[in-house]
């Protein structure tokens, strides 16, 4: 299991990232002080059948860089794991490119809340919001 510190490695030290990351292909970029950014790489194989995103790939994108965000502001001995996680779809996500950005707006010793914009082609696509609960 990851703990806070392991995840910054993998932005800092460049260490193998969790499997989900690499499935989804998704890369983070920056994690510091309850900010993070990704890179989400999007192709046809997220696609439904009206040929756009999975609405659940979204939300796990920015779930992904959410949990780089929340562990950027947890001491070594601590982890987390997600309550709730809602998604706002304001446009559709095609293949290419999804920048992500993820902050911790609220950090509590028992819950933080997250808030997450995904972006493609400088518009915003969509918005997701969580509560992680803080495991010592």
């Amino acid at each position: 299991m990851f703990k806070g510190a392991d995840l910054l490695e993998v932005v800092t030290l460049g260490k193998k990232p969790p499997n989900c990351d690499i499935t989804l292909q998704i890369e983070a970029t920056y994690a510091s002080d309850g900010v993070a950014r990704g890179v989400w790489k999007v192709d046809e194989k997220f696609l439904n059948g009206i040929g756009v995103t999975m609405g659940g790939f979204v939300a796990s994108a920015a779930d992904i860089i959410m949990a780089y965000a929340v562990s950027s502001k947890l001491n070594s001995n601590q982890s987390f794991a997600s309550i709730d996680l809602h998604t706002t779809f304001h446009r559709p996500v095609l293949p290419g490119e999804v920048t992500i950005e993820a902050k911790v707006e609220r950090m509590g010793t028992k819950t933080a809340y997250l808030v997450a914009e995904l972006f493609q082609n400088g518009k915003k696509v969509s918005s997701v919001v969580s509560s992680v609960i803080i495991l010592s």
